[in-house]
This record gives C-alpha cells, sequence and structure tokens, in this order.
C-alpha cells in the first residue's frame, strides 16, 4: 500500500466516476469508506418537506409524498393524518422500486454539534467525562447560542473535547443559522429543502482527525477486492454473498475438526463487520458457520458482539437456526457499494 502511512489513521480523499469519495485507513487497512449516491438517489441526512399520503393499517406507518413524484415512508404513522405537512429526513437507503425511508426526528449535525428540533436543551457528550472541560464547552455554547431557543436543543460532541475555541464557535452558530433557516422554511407542497453530506464532509464530521491526502490511486485495489465476494483471513476464506432476499455469509476453513472450525469463525466474525460497513449491506444476514460444538456458539456470539463495538451501524443479533446458522439484522444505512461503483 504505497504512499499509505501504515500506523495511525489517515484520511484519503478523491472521487468516484465524478462523485465525492473518500476512505478511512487505521494502521495502513482500510476501515470506513464513503463515496456520494449516483445522481437520482437521495442521499442520508438530506431533508425534505413531505405531504402525508396514505397510512398502511396493520403496519402502523404512513405513505409520504416528495418532490418530483417520489414516495417515503414513514414507519410511525400515529397521530398522523393524510394531507399534513410533515419535515423529514432521510434515515436509510431505499430497495430499487421501494419507497425510500424517513424519520420526522430531524437533525442537523456538525463536526462538533447536533442541533435537535424538538428536543429542548444544551447538553455534552457523556463520553466527557471532565468536568472542566464539560463546563468550558458549555459556556462557549451560552455564549454563542441565543438565550431564546424556542424547541431546538443542542447537543456537543466527543469531537468537541479540546476543540480550539474558535472553530467551535464557528461550528455552533453555522449549524444553528442552518437548522433555523431549514425550520422556518414555511410551504405546503412537498420540497428539498437540504441535501445530505457528501462524503467529504462526512469524513470531516464523523472520522477522526487525522493526515490527509489526495492518493485516490492507493484506495483502488481495495475496491477491487471489494467487489469479489470471497474474503481471505489467514486460512479462513468467506463468502459474502448478497441476494435480493439476504445477504449470504459462508464460512470455510481448511482445519478439520470442531477446534479448526470455531477458530475458523472466530476470524470471520471478527473480520465481517467490518466487511459488511466497506460493502454497505444491510438487512438480514445469515452466517453459515464453519462446524463446531454447539457449546461453542456463546463464544462465537461474545467475539461478534465485540467486533460490532467498533462498527457505526446498528446491528442486532437474532440467533441460530435449528440448521446452526446465525442471523442477524443491519439497519440498511448504505448503498451497496456495487450500486456505487
Amino acid at each position: 500500500m504505497e504512499g499509505l502511512d501504515m500506523k495511525g489513521d489517515q484520511i484519503v480523499l478523491g472521487s468516484h466516476k465524478g462523485r465525492s469519495a473518500a476512505a478511512w485507513f487505521r494502521d495502513g487497512r482500510l476501515h470506513d469508506l464513503c463515496i456520494d449516491p449516483p445522481e437520482g438517489r437521495p442521499s442520508l441526512g438530506a431533508v425534505y418537506r413531505a405531504v402525508c399520503d396514505r397510512p398502511i393499517k396493520g403496519q402502523g406507518g404512513m405513505f409520504l409524498k416528495l418532490p418530483g413524484g417520489a414516495t417515503a415512508w414513514h414507519r410511525n404513522a400515529k397521530g398522523l393524518v393524510p394531507g399534513q405537512v410533515l419535515l423529514v429526513q432521510v434515515s436509510g437507503h431505499a430497495e430499487p422500486g421501494k419507497a425510500i425511508p424517513v424519520t420526522d426526528r430531524v437533525l442537523f449535525k456538525s463536526r462538533y454539534c447536533i442541533v435537535t428540533p424538538n428536543a429542548p436543551g444544551l447538553n455534552v457528550a457523556r463520553s466527557i467525562t471532565d468536568d472542566a472541560e464539560r463546563d468550558r464547552l458549555l459556556e462557549i455554547a451560552h455564549d454563542v447560542l441565543p438565550d431564546d431557543r424556542g424547541t431546538s436543543g443542542v447537543i456537543l460532541r466527543s469531537q468537541s473535547a479540546e476543540a480550539d475555541e474558535e472553530a467551535l464557535e464557528a461550528d455552533l452558530a453555522q449549524t444553528w443559522e442552518l437548522a433555523e433557516a431549514v425550520l422556518s422554511d414555511a410551504g405546503s407542497e412537498p420540497e428539498h429543502l437540504l441535501d445530505g453530506p457528501d462524503a467529504h464532509t462526512l469524513a470531516w464530521r464523523d472520522w477522526p482527525e487525522a493526515p490527509t491526502s489526495e492518493a485516490w490511486d492507493d484506495v483502488l485495489d481495495d475496491l477491487d477486492r471489494l467487489t469479489s465476494p470471497e474474503v481471505r483471513v489467514g486460512p479462513v476464506t468467506l463468502f459474502i454473498e448478497p441476494t435480493r432476499a439476504l445477504v449470504a455469509v459462508d464460512v470455510n476453513t481448511g482445519e478439520s475438526g470442531a477446534a479448526g472450525g470455531l477458530k475458523a469463525n472466530l476470524a470471520a466474525v471478527r473480520e465481517l463487520p467490518r466487511q459488511l460497513r466497506l460493502r454497505g449491506l444491510g438487512g438480514q444476514i445469515v452466517i453459515d458457520m464453519a462446524p463446531m460444538a454447539k457449546k461453542d456458539r456463546r463464544t462465537v456470539e461474545q467475539a461478534l458482539r465485540s467486533a460490532l463495538r467498533d462498527d457505526t451501524v446498528e446491528t442486532s443479533l437474532i440467533g441460530w437456526t435449528p440448521l446452526g446458522h446465525l442471523e442477524l439484522t443491519r439497519r440498511r444505512e448504505r448503498l451497496p457499494l456495487g450500486d456505487l461503483l
């Protein structure tokens, strides 16, 4: 991996087919990846004024009208009526032919803060435990933000710890001003009010502060490997194959016996969250494990849960099937890499 530092974090910025792209390497290994969606696909975090269309009985949700004849799906229709105007934010990516998932819990997120409409208060991330630093951040926020914040609140993110005062003040002011502008936009027809962040903005907003380069060619070999279903982890081989219904993961090992199977399965589940994240795969995940003793299932579950702690995409372990497959569900926050490339 010529050109990349093999120690610590490094961010590489570039473009793919004219769309912004960013890659995060950790110790010389691709850790995360962002590429803007193709034209015509809404980006995660985009904000719309929508109009309630029709509820779906038995599911508790409602279809909404978006501009351009597009349709959105809001999973909680409680208190909503057809014709009602609603501010929504894209919360996931839809499969072809399906409505765009949205939420009415709109957030305006930047590197150092989050403005939270309809959730008043001024709060500091729990990860910031130093009392003096918390007091410093709250003092800066009180100086920048208006005394009357109405029904909107602000959360100071973990990245704000030790942040330069001027940078924090500018970020707070700009994010608050943007939120106010969107929230005050009156109208009764569906309208696109705010784009979601592009890949470069996401890298700045959510990834750690790290050396940055524009050597996108250093990423291309990794992208090529991610287009193959085959993943090698030492002597273990995974095959990750998305279908329309689910993502199938097959674990293979050259070692025989239950001990070899357990070793292979542990290596597989430690690598799996990274592969799913980089490939943009979500929905139902079914893992066909290498043969192992039934008593070792808990050990594999614990290893997978540990690996998921470093993952930003919400994932739930459902359990084991009668055939010995492990099932997961994973939020569809990203477009599959195949669609992006």
